[in-house]
């Protein structure tokens, strides 16, 4: 029986139609509503099929969804599960990896190459590019000259290729996605959408799923004696040809300070794979676990990965009726645009691993600039906390990014600054965490319909053994809950 929303239900308001809308807009509606129902019902006899099959072999289902707003990490915590957990298949699909690590390299290469052209030409923007991370403003110190010289102008001409290899990539790596035409957003999957009235962003780059570019991926580089074709590859040859010159303009200190200038924030991995340029850009290039994890791909779909668990040595069973787990997890996009999608992924969900990056409290959202990134992260995860919808649900919250908030708070930056709320309190890593941990237990407590118990972790996702561990404590816990639940111990 699917579910009947009433009015206390919290989709209640959102599924109502609008007080002023015409015939023809109610029209179309009705007929993506007769769609949207077509669709939902196909989900629903596929997932009768699927929960009949588990049921025949005897493994229990875990639904695990991965949510938090965009670029808090969850698609890097799926990537550290199935290298984990799916250690086969992560193997298989390394080499598929390769233009996507490159395009990260590229993409950073491109958005500092603007820069500077900026700087020479004496641009107060350079927002041209389609990638939110190009989006460049000067916003400090006008006055300041900076020294580009002959060197600079030739750097600019040799590495212009490079503006083409970035269009490959894209075409490579995107051919076939057609992302949705989202022109409205919500702060919470429970709100009305809305249109922003901030200044528009350029639209990040992006694909529907890794699974359809990785395999692509391979199938295009495999050759017939099951050989790869990377040291054959035009985009590969062109890289490794701009190596030194690439390394000269991310090393310069005319360049870094222009970067300063303009306020530019690139991904949190370009520093990683531009300081490791002598490694990547080259025909032998080999992809490895850190490359992957940090590699930025920004995906509009929803990706489904299944994990197979067998029963712990905490398990006493001894009835026979369970031969192991299949975990399904879903990671769905964060950013404000993208948020209405979750509500179908709510339903029978066991798990919700939620992900707030503590680093954030001096930052704005790329999609709507008037929002804070922590208020934004507060209102999802109390949005989250207070759904009847959701009340059975596990809840798990990962404070994420403690690495880059250890180097923020490192460089002089004072949380109490921007929280005033954090009064006097140590101005440390351990402490800002505390306190994040104490507000975000507070908020589950406070909100919950029912009692339940949250279970909180400091991560930093891009160290993978630190994160492999916490993982492991969390599928033990979480098969501990689904089993007494089952009544199985």
């Amino acid at each position: 029986m699917g579910f009947i929303p009433g009015p206390t239900d919290p989709f209640y308001e959102l599924m109502q139609p609008p007080a002023d809308e015409t015939p023809a807009q109610a029209t179309a509606r009705q007929k993506r509503e007769l769609d949207a129902q077509r669709v939902n019902d196909r989900i629903d006899d596929m997932l009768k099929e699927e929960r009949a099959q588990a049921k025949k072999s005897g493994r229990s289902v875990v639904k695990v969804l991965l949510l938090g707003q965009s670029e808090s990490g969850k698609s890097t915590t799926l990537k550290n599960f199935r290298m984990r957990f799916a250690k086969e298949e992560w193997e298989q699909e390394r080499d598929g990896w390769r233009s996507v690590v490159q395009l990260n390299v590229v993409r950073s290469i491109t958005t500092i190459v603007r820069v500077v052209q900026a700087e020479i030409n004496g641009d107060t923007h350079a927002d041209d590019s389609d990638d939110q991370e190009s989006v460049i403003t000067v916003e400090s110190n006008q006055s300041e000259t900076l020294k580009f010289t002959e060197k600079h102008q030739l750097l600019m001409i040799r590495l212009a290729p490079l503006v083409s290899v970035e269009a490959e990539l894209k075409r490579r790596l995107g051919a076939g996605a057609e992302p949705p035409q989202l022109t409205s957003m919500v702060a919470t999957p429970f709100d009305t959408p809305h249109e922003n009235p901030g200044r528009r962003r350029p639209a990040e780059f992006s694909v529907r799923s890794w699974k359809d570019v990785i395999e692509q991926e391979q199938r295009s580089t495999l050759l017939s004696d099951g050989s790869t074709a990377c040291d054959t590859d035009s985009t590969t040859t062109v890289m490794a040809g701009c190596k030194d010159d690439m390394k000269a303009l991310w090393q310069d200190k005319a360049v870094q300070q222009a970067l300063k200038r303009r306020k530019l924030v690139l991904p949190d991995s370009a520093g990683f794979f531009l300081n490791d340029l002598d490694r990547i850009a080259t025909r032998d290039y080999v992809v490895t676990d850190n490359d992957i994890v940090r590699a930025r791909l920004r995906t509009v779909g929803i990706q489904e990965y299944r994990l197979s668990f067998k029963n712990g040595p905490w398990d006493h069973t001894k009835s026979g009726k369970a031969s192991g787990w299949e975990w399904r997890i879903f990671d769905v996009g964060g950013c404000r645009t993208l948020r209405s999608a979750w509500l179908p992924y709510f339903e029978a969900v066991n798990v919700i691993i939620f992900l707030s990056p503590v680093s954030v409290f001096d930052q704005r959202l790329d999609e709507d600039r008037r929002v804070n990134r922590l208020e934004d992260s507060i209102l999802l995860w109390t949005a989250i906390c207070s759904s009847r919808l959701l009340a059975k649900t596990q809840l798990i919250l990962f404070l994420n990014k403690c690495d880059l908030l250890r180097r923020k708070l490192k460089r002089g930056v004072k949380v109490t600054q921007y929280l005033p709320s954090y009064g006097d309190k140590p101005n440390d890593v351990m402490s800002v965490v505390k306190y994040f941990r104490e507000k975000f237990r507070d908020i589950q407590k406070q909100h919950s319909p029912e009692h339940r118990s949250v279970y909180i972790y400091p991560t930093t996702v891009t160290d993978t053994e630190a994160t492999g561990l916490t993982l492991e404590s969390v599928r033990d816990g979480v098969l501990r809950e689904n089993l007494a639940a089952s009544q199985l111990i």
